[in-house]
């Protein structure tokens, strides 16, 4: 449970200071030994006294949509183990609302915050899932790793369970260890290091494996872990491609900085040179735990000049160069197809026509709500799944868009009970302009039609086609039953009785929206196939 800001708190976020100096100058003049220089003005916004004291506040982590901010509060009276534990570090978090204005800070509680160092490392894009600080098994402390607490139908956490990563304990023998996660929920980044002896980290990946297990931690490569320097806190934007990181490498400013470097291929080991952040990213100081929303724009971190406190969170707008490539944010809603009642459910999201999954997600237990980021120059296929329905998927072809910056989309997913009479539309299935000969993009969908015929031997259905109203009655029905039969016959070639699968063309004869528009006429074209026995 979630509770109040105790008047403690009031006090020391609301204690009378002086205002801190927000603006530090800076511009994009030139690169130099791998340093960005500048001399524009780069605003540093710190995000003021509803999140900012007197005390050390450390390890933003910061929403997709960069709406909710996760950090630490270092020593806070109103920690789980204040008085027992030194330097006792909880999670606190706060909501900004439409104005940008930040709530008033408020402390987790359990499961979350337990009688152990606590910090959030990654939110996901929908909100619904947290990766957490420490290995739990349904609660219980075992040590060190990292865990996963799922949103609840009431709203309140999980409890926290680990994530069973191959051989971990042979890489985290060190002092110090810590994590983050793609937005694709399948791309794990791990800081540690395997010799005890050693005060230095490396940076590690891990894949989600099709059991639900995590791979073997591997090595970034020579250009992002270099011998004899300390690597850590690895954050990975939303374009899945360009990586930031805390070095002590040579070139920097300080101690720590920000580092930045580009992936260049899916080896995970070939990266571009990395590029220090430079000032006002990077002081003089120790800077790590960067994080950005899926915007790309805005970088939050800690800093400990001209704070409230001993540290503070600031927020940070990033030079063009120094942003990630830009994505889109997909949100929306899942519902009954049936009923239209809002449902939770697994997301998954693969690229086109290769059906390689490309990220996961989940809905709210509560509205069905959900957000996922997709990076540009891919055909996407979207769909929610649950048990006894079936997903009517979508389609985004992000590789027929031109990048024009950080987009946000609005799309609702339905799954259909898998009753008789319910009628599916099959979104990604594809021809070519005239024609009735399958693309490939479409075999992803179909193929998911054949899974549910293979799953369940007593459906049957009937496929069908449609058209919108131009051409003749008599084009519109042809072509409608060649493309029905098209569909009908590749489902047949993956062993499917032909018993169970009828097919037919509608012509313009079933619109399902007005003929008098594009966005109409292409509602109506459409596949589409109808339980008949189940």
């Amino acid at each position: 449970m979630k509770k109040a800001l105790p008047l403690l708190l009031s006090l020391y976020f609301f204690a009378a200071k002086a205002q801190p100096l927000l603006d530090t100058a800076g511009e994009l003049v030139v690169q130099k030994d791998n340093i960005i220089k500048s001399t524009t003005i780069v605003k540093i916004e710190n995000l003021g006294v509803n999140i900012n004291s007197d005390l050390p506040e450390l390890r933003p982590t910061v929403s997709a949509d960069g709406n909710l901010l996760f950090f630490i509060c270092q020593n806070h009276p109103g920690n789980t183990k204040y008085r027992s534990v030194p330097n006792s570090q909880d999670i606190w978090y706060s909501v900004r609302d439409s104005t940008g204005k930040w709530s008033e800070a408020l402390h987790m509680g359990y499961p979350l915050n337990t009688t152990h160092y606590n910090a959030v490392y990654w939110i996901s894009p929908d909100k619904n899932k947290l990766l957490i600080r420490g290995a739990f098994n349904e609660g219980a402390f075992l040590g060190k790793g990292v865990s996963m607490c799922v949103m609840q139908p009431d709203s309140t956490w999980s409890e926290p369970n680990m994530l069973y990563i191959k051989n971990y304990q042979k890489y985290d023998r060190g002092r110090q260890s810590g994590a983050s996660m793609a937005h694709d929920g399948k791309t794990l980044l791990l800081y540690m290091t395997p010799d005890p002896g050693s005060p230095y980290n490396d940076i590690y990946v891990c894949f989600l494996s099709a059991s639900g297990t995590w791979t073997e931690p591997k090595s970034l490569g020579k250009k992002i872990n270099l011998p004899g320097v300390d690597e850590m806190t690895p954050y990975l934007a939303a374009d899945g491609v360009t990586l930031y990181f805390s070095s002590n490498r040579d070139g920097g400013l300080g101690d720590n900085d920000i580092w930045m470097a580009r992936r260049l291929d899916d080896t995970w080991t070939k990266w571009s040179d990395p590029v220090n952040l430079g000032s006002p990213v990077n002081t003089e100081d120790w800077d790590a735990f960067f994080t950005l929303d899926a915007g790309g724009e805005y970088a939050y971190l800690t800093t400990n000049l001209d704070t409230y406190g001993e540290s503070d969170i600031v927020r940070v707008k990033l030079m063009e160069r120094e942003m990630p490539d830009p994505v889109v944010l997909v949100s929306g809603n899942v519902f009954n197809a049936k009923t239209k009642q809002p449902l939770s459910a697994l997301l998954v999201y693969e690229t086109l026509p290769d059906g390689a999954q490309a990220g996961n997600g989940l809905s709210s237990p509560n509205d069905g709500a959900f957000k996922i980021v997709l990076p540009y120059d891919k055909n996407y296929l979207i769909c929610a799944t649950a048990d006894k329905f079936f997903a009517q998927s979508e389609n985004l072809n992000l590789d027929s868009l031109v990048k024009a910056g950080y987009k946000e989309i609005h799309k609702d997913l339905y799954l259909v009970p898998i009753e008789i009479g319910q009628v599916v539309r099959l979104n990604n299935v594809f021809f070519d302009f005239d024609k009735s000969s399958l693309r490939p993009e479409s075999f992803v969908e179909l193929d998911r039609v054949v899974k549910l015929l293979t799953e369940n031997p007593g459906i049957e259905i009937e496929m069908s086609a449609h058209t919108d109203s131009k051409g003749s009655d008599q084009y519109n029905f042809t072509l409608s039953d060649n493309r029905a039969r098209s569909v009908m016959d590749y489902i047949l070639s993956k062993g499917i009785a032909s018993s169970r699968i009828t097919s037919k063309g509608y012509g313009e004869s079933k619109p399902v929206a007005t003929n008098e528009t594009d966005e109409g006429r292409q509602l109506n074209r459409r596949v589409e196939f109808t339980i008949l026995k189940n």
